[in-house]
């Protein structure tokens, strides 16, 4: 018996076996009729829903956005745990640190997808900077930040943390060790906090690189 998908469940089939098939092969080392061979279903059908690789992976790194922006705001709603430990939390969980995630991140680097770059970037800024901000804000009326841009400040730093800590820079571990002590200092700088308060905060989120 035919099973008949919604256009959602279609969608989702397809990405998940292009997310699976690009982690295991590789953006450039799969093809569309790779995905739609594993599939199973005939090209026009994989064609109805996305018109090229390149809109798949569009697609993936849409649904990972939404994923983190959603894991984000559940930590940010656990009012229970102190508010730098959720900071500490939500950067560490947005950290994508897989064999897919290492794939996307080297395919939207490439010149050829500047603006799926600039799209992603786009997207996960505007879904992160109002959980974050939330945290900020909690700091500043427990006397904890002291700042009158909070959404600035976070909006800067995702920014600039997503350019300076970038897995494909090259650079020495001492620099990004001194990378990380400056981001840290000038962090604190920015809102307002005493010297060394952010530290704890800051440093597991660097751990692996700090190991040395």
């Amino acid at each position: 018996m035919r099973v008949v998908k919604t256009a959602k469940e279609r969608r989702d089939e397809i990405l998940n076996v292009a997310e699976r098939l690009f982690a295991l092969k590789g953006f450039d080392y799969t093809s569309i009729t790779d995905i739609q061979n594993e599939v199973g279903i005939a090209r026009g059908t994989l064609y109805y829903h996305f018109k090229s690789k390149e809109d798949i992976l569009d697609g993936i790194i849409s649904r990972i956005t939404t994923d983190l922006v959603g894991k984000a705001k559940a930590i940010a709603a656990q009012k229970e745990i102190p508010v730098l430990n959720r900071l500490t939390i939500m950067m560490r969980a947005l950290n994508v640190n897989n064999d897919l995630g290492n794939e996307i991140m080297q395919q939207v680097h490439k010149p050829q997808n500047a603006l799926m770059h600039q799209k992603m970037q786009k997207e996960l800024l505007a879904g992160i900077n109002p959980p974050v901000t939330s945290l900020i804000e909690e700091g500043i009326a427990q006397g904890i930040c002291h700042t009158k841009y909070p959404g600035e400040v976070v909006e800067m730093t995702l920014l600039y943390s997503n350019t300076a800590f970038d897995a494909l820079l090259d650079q020495s571990e001492e620099e990004r060790y001194k990378r990380i002590m400056a981001f840290i200092y000038n962090l604190e700088r920015l809102l307002g906090m005493e010297e060394g308060s952010m530290q704890t905060v800051i440093l597991p989120i660097f751990e692996e690189d700090i190991s040395h």
